[in-house]
C-alpha cells in the first residue's frame, strides 16, 4: 500500500473509532458524567475532557506541520494539559459530549487537510518528544480506543477492531524489552513465572 493509501486507511480508522465513541456517550446524563471512570482519580467528565483536549493537540500540531512549523501538543506542556482537564471535567454532560463530537470532527478535518508531503513532519508530544504526523494520527486512534474502554460504559476490549488489536499487540511487544526485564517476560511466556508488573504505557 502506498503511503497516501495507508494514511487514508488510518484516517478512516480514526473516523470509525470516533463514531463508536460518540455512539456510546450519546445521551450521557449529568449523573453519569460525575461518576468514576476506570482511571483512578478521574470521573467520566475528566476522561471526556481529556479526549477532547487530545484532539485539540492533534489539530494544533497538524496545522503547524501544514505551515512547516514544529508545534507543541499542549500549551503549557503537561501542567497545561492537567489544568485544562481539571477545568473542563465538571461541565454538564451535554457540553462534554458536544466538545468530544466537535473536536473529533475538527481533528478529522485537520488530518484530511494535511498535504501528502507533510506526514513525516514532526510535532512535539506533551513531554517534548518529537513525533511524526503519522505517529500522532496512530496515537490518536489509540487514545480514543483505550479511553473508550476506560469510560466503563459498556465498550470493552473484546469490542476493539481486530486490526487495531493486532497492531497494538505488535507495537507493545516491540517495546516490551524497554518496559520489563526480558528474563521475567520470557519466564511468563514460557509458563515458568508470574506475569511481570508493567510500568505505565508509553
Amino acid at each position: 500500500m502506498t503511503q497516501s493509501g495507508q494514511m487514508a486507511a488510518e484516517q478512516a480508522d480514526l473516523a470509525a473509532a470516533h463514531r463508536r465513541l460518540l455512539a456510546t456517550i450519546d445521551g450521557l446524563t449529568d449523573e453519569a458524567a460525575r461518576g468514576d471512570s476506570r482511571l483512578p482519580g478521574w470521573t467520566i467528565g475528566h476522561l471526556l475532557t481529556h479526549v477532547a483536549r487530545n484532539a485539540d493537540g492533534l489539530i494544533r500540531r497538524f496545522e503547524g506541520a501544514a505551515r512547516g512549523e514544529v508545534v507543541d501538543q499542549y500549551a503549557g506542556g503537561e501542567a497545561g494539559r492537567a489544568e485544562e482537564i481539571e477545568a473542563g471535567a465538571g461541565r454538564p454532560a451535554a457540553e462534554l459530549v458536544a466538545d468530544v463530537r466537535d473536536t473529533a470532527a475538527a481533528a478529522e478535518r485537520a488530518c484530511a487537510a494535511l498535504p501528502d508531503d507533510a506526514w513525516e513532519r514532526e510535532g512535539r508530544s506533551a513531554v517534548g518528544k518529537p513525533q511524526s504526523m503519522r505517529r500522532i494520527l496512530v496515537g490518536r486512534i489509540r487514545e480514543v480506543e483505550l479511553h473508550h474502554v476506560d469510560l466503563g460504559l459498556g465498550y470493552e476490549p473484546a469490542d476493539w477492531p481486530e486490526e487495531f488489536a493486532q497492531a497494538e499487540r505488535d507495537r507493545g511487544l516491540a517495546h516490551m524489552t524497554e518496559r520489563v526485564d526480558p528474563r521475567a517476560f520470557l519466564a511468563w511466556l514460557s509458563g515458568r513465572g508470574p506475569a511481570p508488573e508493567l510500568p505505565p504505557w508509553p
